[in-house]
């Protein structure tokens, strides 16, 4: 598979990161931090939601440790995609580390809707990690050097993320022969929505999920 093959099939992350990222770095300069930090956090941390966190915390003046225990809980769903696809990156050599360390929800979804040859998915699988993780980088610091130069409104421009993953999610279900574990966890995550806290229904919902995945796996297959 060529790299532009490749490219194509992560254009749609761009164009979700790349705005998304430029709303990171506008509001990391609203704080009067400095531009570069936007380049090393996403570099080093790379995580979109916990990165808005970190900076929430910081403006808060929280501690190192409730920054650590808030991007913990916040990114523990990652987890679950880990899980997922152990029987494939065991497989990897050295660079299966980076990429659990990039497995974002957008880079998970392509990951699962691409049909890649097994002799061919180290290479791909690291190939996309990189590039999503270069425009989540590129956006970052263009927001934050922008928002030293001019004034800029982005309320709004943080659905982006959402929208990209429900297009993601979307072509996922196309593209897979078993649409009830979908079908489970939305109904999963609409009663999580009405029941449980909102501050904890992520965890909560992922966790039910998990577990009703699990336990009812072979009748969901047979089904």
């Amino acid at each position: 598979m060529s790299f532009f093959s490749i490219f194509k099939m992560t254009i749609p992350v761009l164009m979700g990161y790349i705005p998304l990222g430029m709303a990171f770095g506008l509001l990391l300069s609203k704080l009067l931090i400095p531009w570069y930090y936007a380049f090393f956090m996403s570099l080093f941390i790379f995580a979109g939601a916990g990165q808005f966190l970190v900076l929430a915390l910081f403006a808060s003046q929280a501690t190192i440790l409730e920054i650590g225990v808030a991007i913990f809980l916040l990114n523990l769903r990652h987890t679950f995609y880990g899980l997922s696809m152990l029987s494939t990156l065991k497989k990897f050599s050295w660079k299966k580390h980076y990429i659990i360390f990039g497995l974002t929800d957008e880079t998970f979804a392509l990951l699962k809707t691409n049909d890649v040859k097994e002799e061919e998915r180290e290479r791909v699988y690291l190939i996309i990690t990189a590039l999503n993780q270069s425009y989540w980088i590129v956006g970052s610091v263009i927001g934050a050097v922008l928002g030293n130069i001019v004034p800029f409104d982005y309320r709004g421009i943080e659905f982006s993320l959402t929208a990209l993953f429900v297009v993601l999610s979307i072509d996922l279900y196309n593209k897979s022969r078993q649409h009830k574990p979908f079908l489970i966890s939305i109904v999963i995550g609409f009663v999580g929505m009405l029941a449980f806290p909102s501050d904890k229904m992520l965890i909560l919902s992922l966790s039910l999920a998990a577990v009703v995945l699990i336990l009812f796996k072979k009748a969901l297959e047979d089904g």
